[in-house]
């Protein structure tokens, strides 16, 4: 059960929205490789705005993604 979690909101610079887009896609790959890590979804919002949102067992694996100590 997840009872953690991270929102994260980007914005993508002008000229630089394909990229970040296909970066997010990309990173699909590595979901669930870090320990405590559960789910992880990346939305696009609109044009340039994108957003993350991680779930996590505890607090503990929250804190580790956070603090690059998930891998």
């Amino acid at each position: 059960m997840n009872k953690f979690a991270i929102w994260a909101q980007l914005e993508a610079k002008p000229g630089k929205e394909r990229e970040v887009e296909e970066f997010l896609k990309s990173a699909q790959a590595a979901c669930g490789e870090g320990t405590g890590h559960n789910c992880w979804y990346a939305v696009k919002i609109g044009p340039a705005k994108f957003g993350i949102f991680d779930t996590f067992a505890d607090e503990q694996g929250r804190d580790a993604h956070l603090n690059g100590r998930d891998r």
